[in-house]
């Protein structure tokens, strides 16, 4: 599989239901997650099933065709996705790996969108966010990622 998309927007933030806080740069830490976040803080609110979230990221296109097909606005900072990625395929990258900058990191589960996103918001996302609603991700090598970073397979 052969491309290369763009790294648009980091967000964390330390605890569920708080904002989004949008950085020019974060630290990832192999095998915990990013720094100041709440998964890696473990304040994060959890789906039921076992899983690897330690970065998640969505698709910029993912929210482009929310706003096409279904009239619906999702900034940057309400997905509540670490990484808002352009030009990668996420859905293709379950189990494989891929860098971020000079970071690796391993493709986990496919994200599912969720009523608690829905409620958190107003906004209908559940069901057009369906198969388009990021990828859950375990950091393998850790460092420091930039908006604009390259993103590629590894």
């Amino acid at each position: 599989m052969i491309w290369e998309g763009r790294l648009e927007h980091i967000h964390i933030t330390p605890a569920a239901s708080q904002p989004m806080q949008a950085l020019r740069e974060a630290r990832l830490v192999a095998g915990q997650g990013i720094d100041g976040d709440r998964y890696k803080l473990g304040t994060g609110t959890y789906s039921p099933r076992p899983d690897i979230r330690e970065a998640t990221l969505i698709e910029a296109e993912a929210l482009d065709a929310l706003e096409r097909d279904y009239r619906v606005t999702l900034l940057p900072h309400e997905h509540r996705r670490n990484l808002t990625t352009r030009g990668v395929p996420l859905n293709h990258l379950v189990g494989r790996r891929f860098r971020v900058g000079a970071c690796l990191l391993e493709g986990g589960r496919l994200n599912v969108p969720c009523q608690y996103l829905e409620d958190l918001l107003g906004k209908k996302v559940f069901k057009p966010l369906m198969h388009r609603s990021g990828l859950n991700c375990r950091i393998v090598e850790g460092g420091t990622i930039r908006v604009g970073d390259a993103i590629r397979p590894a």
